[in-house]
């Protein structure tokens, strides 16, 4: 390690801690022939996880993105940041337990529509109408069909279950 202030490539180490989050080793120095201190941050250098797009380019994953999508398709409906935050590190599990250290777009809108099916209906219209590029009204009209059918599916087991009681 250089020192900051003279140049000079001894020091010796006066103390080491780890970052809070456990990513870091921060380690203050002291030089050999200067006697000044300063401060020197190590991290391991990682492969960053990667998502492939639907048209085949690769880019670097990123939660913000995620959560700032949930955000917008969640805007004014009662799910707490806690259930988004629940699901981006649902994706970002699934991201880092894959093999290549990647996972395309398409498996992790599913994820995605998968968990806001059962946390909200209105958030997962919403996601979905972007995520699924509905080309035209009926494309849309046929996912919500659906949607309502599985809710009458859901109702009629629960009714079915309180009149055996």
């Amino acid at each position: 390690m250089r020192c900051p202030f003279c140049g000079h490539l001894e020091d010796k180490v006066v103390d080491s801690r780890e970052s809070k989050d456990g990513d870091s080793i921060r380690r203050r120095r002291e030089c050999i022939l200067c006697g000044r201190r300063f401060t020197s941050y190590e991290r391991i250098d990682e492969i960053p996880y990667m998502v492939v797009k639907k048209d085949g380019k690769r880019e670097t994953f990123e939660r913000n993105k995620i959560m700032n999508g949930l955000m917008r398709a969640c805007e004014k409906r009662p799910i707490s940041a806690a259930q988004l935050e629940a699901i981006v590190n649902e994706v970002e599990k699934a991201v880092q337990d894959s093999t290549d250290r990647e996972l395309s777009t398409s498996e992790i809108g599913k994820i995605i529509m998968r968990r806001l099916k059962a946390l909200d209906k209105v958030a997962y219209v919403r996601f979905a109408s972007v995520y699924l590029e509905f080309e035209d009204v009926l494309e849309f009209m046929t996912e919500l069909k659906y949607l309502v059918r599985s809710r009458d599916k859901v109702t009629e087991k629960k009714t079915k279950a309180k009149s055996k009681k």
